[in-house]
């Protein structure tokens, strides 16, 4: 089982920046990839980010490269997303999840898919004024 707590959300003006963070629970984390999502409303959840157990593989979303970028300290159990050159359509509910996946590269794409991750934090909002 993992918990997954999000934080770091709020208001900034566009052009601005926030970091996101997630803290996991469990003695675990290494061997899950993880990945953030993020939901609009009136969207469905759509993929912006993933990284492997280890950092050495990402995958972003083409809306969001060269913009944000994910990361990850397991001696912390936490994932991080940082947000720049935010622009209004970033407004969203951005959530961050988890796949079991130990020691695993990621091949092709990776895992865009929400139904590819086993656990979801409660999610934390973003609004990005013009």
């Amino acid at each position: 089982q993992v918990q997954l707590v999000e934080s770091g959300g709020g208001l900034v003006q566009a052009g601005g920046s926030l970091r996101l963070s997630c803290a996991a629970s469990g003695r675990t984390f290494s061997s899950y990839a993880m990945g953030w999502f993020r939901q609009a409303p009136g969207k469905e959840r759509e993929f912006v980010a993933a990284v492997n157990w280890n950092g050495g593989s990402t995958r972003y979303a083409d809306s969001v490269k060269g913009r944000f970028t994910i990361s990850r300290d397991n001696a912390k159990n936490t994932v991080y997303l940082q947000m720049n050159s935010l622009k209004p359509e970033d407004t969203a509910v951005y959530y961050c999840a988890a796949t079991y996946r130990p020691r695993q590269y990621f091949s092709g794409s990776g895992p865009l898919s929400p139904a590819e991750y086993d656990y979801w934090g409660q999610g934390t909002q973003v609004t990005v004024s013009s």
